[in-house]
């Protein structure tokens, strides 16, 4: 009988593994609605379960605190300063993986293998289509011209993407250069910064300013969106470039964390990430732009034009995040 029990309780213990084995936990700041049909599809087709933690922010101290007892084995995050960030927190660890660097460029990959890149977005300009003319946007430099003096919306100074937009900048022309463009900006809005790209949008719409600074995607969101379908049908995308190079892009991307108690299946998800199936999930769901050479982006995002991406390296780019924040800080951009 004691056998008998005692053999019970073994399998038991081992099933309990192998179940507690075939999931995987992420913490992500990516929403979990744009997310969710990437982890439906995954577990359909590998039966290994995926549970999301959503944080709006303090990702990088939630994991140095809960070190290695961190149930988390992934961080997935859009922009490129916030993958370095968790890199320097010293809270992933590498990959090594032909299919990972099979399927992703090596510009859209942490050398060293901790971090990789999921999708890109452009940041671009939506501009009112009854007040700014055709041609009328150029460059990024522009922006700062006497001609858009009240005619720019934009959120705050300090958001990610604005932040990696003004890095950009610095990694164009230098931090003078970078301040001088900030204050061109920031005398050309035509209120306080406020709000998130698509109530820059909503602005444009209800005539308080011309143009606006945000991501691609979010003109597929607003078209999705019965109240905002009107806000996008206002605008066009336009791709600004730098004078001496393309239209800044970032990206949305993913790394192991240092704890992954579910390492194995963890890769297997990233490897997944990177392949056709997800690639055309986020091309079509999202709006993004896949990574992965040969996939298709969709006939919506083809529609707003050609995206002639700049080549500065990202991992330049996000190391100049602090520099950035010190000049909007400076400039009072928010102010």
């Amino acid at each position: 009988m004691y056998r008998t029990l005692f053999t019970a309780f073994c399998a038991a213990s081992i099933l309990g593994t192998t179940a507690q084995a075939d999931e995987i936990t992420v913490y992500s700041y990516r929403q979990p609605e744009l997310i969710k049909p990437l982890f439906d599809a995954f577990t359909a087709e590998t039966n290994i379960d995926v549970n999301v933690s959503f944080l709006n922010k303090g990702l990088v101290e939630k994991l140095q605190a809960e070190g290695d007892r961190s149930p988390a084995d992934l961080i997935m995050t859009v922009d490129i300063s916030r993958l370095n960030s968790v890199v320097e927190a010293g809270v992933t660890q590498p990959v090594v993986s032909e299919v990972i660097n099979a399927n992703i460029p090596a510009e859209f990959r942490d050398p060293d293998g901790q971090w990789f890149g999921l999708t890109s977005r452009a940041r671009i300009v939506y501009a009112s289509k009854d007040r700014v003319a055709d041609g009328e946007v150029t460059t990024y430099e522009d922006l700062a011209s006497d001609k858009w003096k009240g005619r720019i919306c934009i959120r705050s100074g300090t958001n990610a993407y604005n932040l990696a937009l003004t890095s950009a900048v610095i990694a164009h022309h230098g931090e003078e250069a970078a301040k001088g463009w900030l204050e061109g900006v920031k005398a050309n809005l035509a209120r306080k910064p406020s709000g998130n790209d698509r109530a820059q949008v909503k602005a444009i719409h209800a005539g308080e300013c011309d143009i606006s600074v945000g991501n691609t995607y979010y003109m597929k969101k607003m078209l999705e969106n019965e109240e905002q379908v009107a806000w996008a049908d206002s605008v066009r995308i336009v791709f600004p470039r730098f004078s001496n190079g393309g239209t800044h892009v970032n990206l949305s991307g993913m790394a192991l964390t240092k704890s992954a108690p579910n390492k194995d299946n963890a890769i297997k998800l990233m490897e997944w990430l990177t392949g056709d199936e997800a690639q055309a999930i986020y091309a079509e769901q999202n709006g993004e732009y896949p990574l992965k050479p040969g996939a298709e982006t969709s006939e919506l995002v083809k529609s707003w034009g050609e995206l002639e991406a700049d080549d500065k390296p990202l991992i330049e780019i996000a190391k100049l995040r602090p520099a950035s924040l010190k000049l909007v800080e400076q400039v009072g951009f928010d102010e």
